[in-house]
């Protein structure tokens, strides 16, 4: 967009760049410069306009996207060109991602380039490597605490070991995925270290307070992270004699981003990790940006201002670049992380579907999709040119958050469901066989999330313990069952390592101090590859698991209707047991995928006809995409048996 005052401004900073930023083929970065400066101009105008130093960092933030594009390498700006002429690119059905830890999936980055072809032999062809930037040993909140923001911690490998990976997942058509920590440093990083120093340029990089005024302002209103480990938002600093923020762990201090040098720095970092070859950035703790008294401190609009700038800057230099929002919070808060009051994501083109992983796991305890349909219901919708990342476990804990008025409108009382729920997934329910771990208990609230492996939430380990038939094999079908509904909702389903093989909870992180009090660390297993190699040998857990998601990947991957285009319609079929939507192939709609999920421990039934059999299926009878099957049907009565799923098509 053309505006006389914004670009006139741009005009005389292209005018004063610094004569170091040299490149050939920058024409493509001014093309993108100047359609996006309009909007670059307005929003740090709102977020910094009022300060004296305005014009001097307007301009550092100009030639700090000319510097990053100069040094992007050829084969990421050709990729560049190819993304944008397929805008739609990630929104395709062939997407199948895996989250891991380098360290715990393999022994480092180089074995783990080594075992790249498990992969491929799985189908997915999306790695989130969870954080590996460098961090201080011992307590770094599972390397979220980062001391160094360009550099590969050494327990991994280097920076060299991750761009040969780089370019081996590239060789492969993989995606790489890597997380960069907006909200916080780690204290040891050089800017905290300057600002216990005495340098009034750093101590403003974050919130630091010369006593308690300020701070008891905040916590007024401001939650508790992690009340359990860390109470409270604020940390005294000996070495300053001052306060700082501190809003996840007394090591972790926020970052200031009323300072729009923080703002430049960080972005600085995004493209630097985008010319290293990352094709998606998982921005972590985006809800927490901005700080602003009187307030809970998250979601507020300067926040979204601020992804809306990294995003505009990041289609400057690097624009085949996707962002995720790791925005774990409420269902109408989080659909805001794509952008509020616009038709294509102006923020983040990826957030995590946290609500529908948290009532998956709802339909898991109770036996039935009663909360789960009504969830799905009340979730907005999201943006075009935008997708959920779906997922039914990460390295994080599952919260119980969903909306209370989904819960009373299925007739349960709030308090006392989310009771019931932590009790099922610890094992404390008469008769329940999981075997999760409270996490993050607030003995103001009474909340408790909940961690523990996949295998373990379900009942795997307690069958295997018992040496109980039908209980494995109820294990087995409902992490099948799980991650059939992840597969076809819509959006990027979202592996989690060792899910695929039945890995259970790993209780050696309790010899750890610095990891012992941290339960999460339960489902941050070291694969055992010994267990892995078994996926190769029929009539083990391992071979069911891992080649029932592998057919399921596979199918995915072959049916349009899978792909993301806002083409999912839910249908309430008056049975609380069955959760059932309907999937449609935007260039021929006729083609429907209909998804019915039981999730009871006995068989149910659905009438095809009360559905309007017509308006899904053409032909007399229908099959079922992943057993290859025709189920068993009674006139126009549909059998499922018990936590079981259907992909139905009459194709």
């Amino acid at each position: 967009m053309y505006e006389q005052v914004s670009h006139s401004l741009l005009n005389d900073i292209l005018i004063e760049l610094d004569p170091s930023i040299k490149g050939e083929g920058l024409r493509h970065f001014y093309t993108r410069l100047g359609a996006n400066f309009y909007s670059i101009h307005s929003l740090f105008t709102v977020l910094y306009g009022k300060r004296d130093d305005y014009r001097t960092q307007v301009q550092c933030l100009v030639e700090t996207m000319a510097r990053q594009y100069v040094l992007r390498p050829n084969h990421l700006r050709e990729s560049d060109l190819e993304r944008e002429k397929d805008h739609n690119w990630f929104l395709s059905q062939q997407w199948v991602g895996m989250a891991l830890y380098a360290d715990g999936f393999a022994k480092n980055l180089p074995d783990l380039t080594e075992r790249v072809h498990y992969f491929q032999e799985l189908g997915v062809n999306m790695v989130h490597l969870m954080p590996m930037m460098q961090c201080p040993r011992g307590a770094s909140d599972g390397g979220y605490a980062i001391s160094d923001f360009r550099q590969i911690d050494s327990r991994f490998g280097t920076l060299a070991d991750l761009q040969t990976l780089a370019d081996e997942l590239r060789k492969r058509g993989i995606l790489l995925t890597l997380d960069v920590v907006l909200n916080h440093t780690s204290n040891e990083h050089a800017w905290a270290q300057q600002a216990k120093a005495g340098s009034p340029l750093h101590q403003d990089y974050y919130y630091i307070f010369d006593n308690r005024e300020v701070p008891d302002m905040f916590e007024r209103t401001m939650p508790e992270v992690f009340p359990e480990n860390s109470p409270g938002n604020f940390t005294w600093d000996e070495d300053m004699g001052k306060w700082v923020m501190t809003v996840f762990n007394h090591y972790q201090w926020d970052l200031n981003y009323s300072n729009p040098a923080v703002f430049i720095e960080m972005l600085d970092i995004i493209l630097y990790w985008a010319n290293h070859g990352v094709d998606i950035l998982r921005l972590d703790a985006v809800a927490f940006l901005w700080k602003k008294i009187g307030s809970i401190c998250q979601n507020e609009r300067e926040a979204h201002l601020l992804l809306q700038l990294f995003k505009d800057c990041c289609q400057v230099t690097a624009p085949g670049v996707l962002f995720i929002a790791e925005a774990i919070v409420a269902p109408v808060e989080i659909i805001k992380y794509f952008g509020e009051d616009a038709i294509n994501a102006k923020e983040c083109e990826i957030a995590y579907n946290a609500t529908f992983m948290a009532l998956l796991w709802d339909a898991v305890a109770t036996k039935n999709a009663k909360l789960l349909t009504q969830g799905i219901k009340s979730l907005p919708d999201k943006l075009e040119r935008a997708t959920w990342l779906n997922y039914v476990r990460c390295h994080d804990d599952i919260g119980l958050g969903f909306d209370d008025n989904d819960i009373r409108a299925v007739d349960y009382e709030p308090y006392a469901h989310r009771q019931f729920l932590i009790d099922y997934f610890t094992g404390r329910y008469a008769g329940s066989p999981a075997r999760g771990l409270p996490f993050g208990y607030n003995d103001k609230t009474g909340d408790t999330r909940i961690a523990g492996s996949l295998a373990s939430l379900v009942g795997l380990g307690t069958a295997l313990q018992t040496d109980d038939p039908i209980a494995l094999e109820a294990a087995l079908k409902t992490i099948v069952l799980l991650h059939g509904m992840i597969l076809a909702f819509g959006g990027i389903p979202l592996l989690y390592y060792g899910d695929e093989i039945g890995t259970l909870n790993d209780t050696t992180y309790l010899d750890d101090p610095a990891k012992a009090n941290d339960s999460r660390w339960a489902h941050r297993p070291r694969i055992d590859w010994n267990k892995a190699d078994l996926r190769n040998t029929p009539g083990t857990l391992e071979f069911r698991l891992f080649n029932a998601l592998k057919k399921l990947i596979a199918i995915r991957k072959e049916v349009p209707a899978f792909a993301d285009f806002n083409n999912r319609e839910l249908l309430d079929v008056g049975n609380p047991h069955l959760f059932v939507f309907a999937r449609f192939d935007i260039h021929q709609p006729m083609n429907k995928v209909l998804v019915v999920a039981n999730f009871d421990v006995h068989p149910q039934h659905l009438n095809l006809e009360d559905l309007g059999r017509k308006a899904f299926f053409r032909h007399a009878s229908v099959r079922d995409l992943y057993s290859g099957e025709r189920p068993a049907m009674f006139k126009e009565e549909l059998v499922i048996p018990p936590l079981r799923f259907y992909w139905l098509t009459d194709l």
